[in-house]
């Protein structure tokens, strides 16, 4: 049990600090809804899963140095720039209101679901996490069906936190406070991503040389 806390506390402290996913999903819950939201959810739990799984599998290529590392370091830098600039272009009052607003299709929901998985797959931060959290693990001799538990509880409080983000930012009173002034949030996440491109391309390029 005290293994346990130490291994969730660590980690829902790491899934506190805002990031990339955080702002997908604060931008999706008040244009969508939450459960327009909740494509881009299922997308970065599902990321946070493969990673885990790697960790548990022993895989070490994306050990800081590694040519994949360095390349997953670029494709994210790159992928975060794309995202910024599609925000900044792309804002706008948000003119519906709450009863009105309409609920993501099927369609509208891959497509969100495919953002979060993308954002979440090429942020390196995620696999260092996960492959030192269980390396730690592994070497305090913890079994693999305990390192699954703890992988299983990751996930599922990965999705259950963003689940609750986007119900927090989609409810009426917030969607009042935020909607008219959506198109200045999106450029404010727009400008804080390409900002994240401009750091992870830095380390990137240290990487590198």
């Amino acid at each position: 049990m005290e293994q346990f806390l130490m291994v969730a506390g660590a980690h829902f402290l790491a899934l506190l600090s805002p990031g990339p996913d955080f702002l997908l999903i604060l931008r999706s819950a008040l244009v969508e809804g939450w459960r327009g939201a909740a494509g881009v959810c299922l997308g970065v739990a599902l990321a946070n899963g493969v990673f885990i799984t790697l960790a548990l599998a022993g895989f070490a290529v994306l050990r800081p140095g590694s040519p994949l590392f360095v390349a997953v370091l670029w494709a994210g830098a790159g992928y975060l720039f794309y995202l910024g600039v599609r925000l900044i272009r792309s804002a706008a009052p948000l003119s519906l209101s709450v009863e009105a607003q309409s609920v993501a299709d099927i369609g509208g929901r891959l497509r969100g679901f495919a953002v979060g998985f993308a954002s979440a797959i090429l942020n390196p931060k995620n696999a260092l996490f996960y492959a030192s959290l269980f390396s730690l693990l592994a070497a305090s001799g913890s079994a693999l069906a305990i390192q699954m538990g703890y992988g299983l509880w990751m996930v599922a409080v990965v999705l259950g936190w963003d689940l609750l983000v986007a119900w927090l930012a989609a409810q009426p009173r917030w969607m009042k406070v935020f909607g008219c002034r959506l198109a200045w949030v999106e450029r404010g996440a727009g400008a804080a991503l390409i900002l994240l491109a401009a750091a992870v391309a830095w380390e990137g390029w240290g990487g590198v040389s």
